[in-house]
């Protein structure tokens, strides 16, 4: 059929044509921001996942009907190695600007934008365009060198800016897994003291199953400051309409047992429906979408998977992380003790703990309870066996 005309375009945080079986998330997140705006309380939001369910297109979506609400809206991205200070400078500038835009006096806009500026020279970070900014604000507010009084200043200053203007800022963090445990901390005690003061500034963010337990051991309170949503595999009815509706608007059809199929192989998670069905559509020469067209593109949805959601992960590992993964997807589906892992790669567990430690910072394994171990990437066990044939090398050196 026409690939011009197909519905599916699966990509990094792309958008699927049919955002299927999040309303209710959206509409808790909605909820809350409106609250937030007006004055009133509500916890943050914490998106948990494993890759491949939707994370990131959850959090733009909220983050666009935040906006359409005249909400303002800060998106980051925490990336491995970059200081959370690093992050929200940027992000916080461009905020702040628009908070102040069309103003003349001192607003709590200008003095957050001074504070900003003295932050930045506190922490040694590199922002010129802030510079003229110094003058501005006061000496004393988030310049001190110490993360948690200054941010703790910095976020208050920002949610009075918000309420000036009368409506509320919203931190998108994506990826939130990646900032540092003492960065978390402080991050977590400046919303919990806005909170307190009542400022209209709030968090939604996402990160991978860990997050969780990395903000609760940041801060205990964490578990009541933010609202843990787990964001998982459609079930049936919602995987069916994410297939399903976008190829109606096509004018074309799926046989129900061809979206069957699909939705077997692909265990309902988004991204893989979205892979499978772009092939699939490539793959059939007429409407209706049939098995035989599913079958036929089997081996074109896998390839295509391999090179642009599993391999770019594959990559970024060692060749001791590789035996790691590959060890465990001998194993099965997991998740699995640690200690049956290095049993399987004739190593004592203690010896594997930097690797394991590693892999979990590089947001490849996590632990689902104590002792066990999983995978991050659904079917990246599958991955691993194709990706290296001949199995793990037990006995190797670190």
């Amino acid at each position: 059929m026409d690939p011009r005309r197909n519905p599916f375009a699966p990509g990094a945080g792309s958008s699927p044509p049919e955002l299927a079986g999040r309303e209710d998330v959206l509409e808790t997140v909605a909820i809350a921001l409106d609250r937030i705006r007006n004055g009133r309380h509500a916890q943050s939001m914490i998106l948990l996942g494993l890759r491949g369910v939707g994370k990131t297109v959850l959090l733009n979506t909220m983050r666009r009907a935040a906006e359409g609400e005249s909400i303002l809206c800060v998106p980051i991205e925490a990336p491995e190695g970059q200081s959370l200070p690093a992050m929200l400078v940027p992000a916080l500038r461009t905020a702040l600007l628009k908070l102040d835009r069309g103003q003349a006096a001192m607003t709590a806009a200008k003095r957050g934008l001074g504070a900003l500026a003295r932050f930045v020279k506190a922490f040694k970070l590199s922002y010129g365009e802030l510079e003229s900014s110094l003058d501005l604000g006061e000496i004393g507010v988030a310049d001190n060198g110490d993360l948690d009084s200054d941010l703790i200043d910095l976020i208050d200053i920002a949610g009075v800016a918000a309420a000036e203007r009368k409506t509320a800022l919203v931190l998108f963090i994506d990826e939130l897994q990646y900032v540092p445990e003492r960065e978390l901390a402080a991050l977590i005690t400046a919303l919990h003291r806005a909170r307190q003061n009542d400022r209209p500034i709030t968090l939604v963010a996402a990160g991978l199953p860990q997050l969780a337990g990395q903000m609760g051991k940041a801060k205990s309170y964490a578990e009541r400051l933010f609202l843990f949503t787990s964001i998982g595999p459609l079930g049936n009815d919602a995987a069916t309409a994410a297939l399903v509706h976008p190829i109606e608007a096509e004018d074309c059809t799926i046989e129900p047992d061809a979206v069957a199929q699909i939705i077997t192989v692909t265990r309902g998670y988004p991204y893989f429906l979205q892979e499978w069905g772009k092939q699939c559509w490539d793959a059939a020469a007429a409407c209706p979408i049939t098995v035989a067209d599913v079958d036929l593109a089997h081996s074109t949805a896998i390839a295509a998977l391999d090179d642009s959601f599993f391999r770019v992960r594959f990559d970024r590992l060692t060749p001791s992380e590789k035996r790691y993964l590959r060890a465990m997807a001998d194993l099965g589906e997991g998740p699995f003790a640690s200690a049956a892992i290095a049993d399987h790669m004739g190593r004592k567990p203690s010896s594997l703990g930097p690797i394991r430690a590693s892999l979990i910072a590089k947001g490849m394994i996590y632990t689902p309870g104590y002792g066990e171990t999983a995978f991050t990437v659904p079917m990246f066990g599958a991955f691993m066996r194709r990706a290296m044939p001949g199995g793990a090398i037990a006995g190797q050196g670190n």
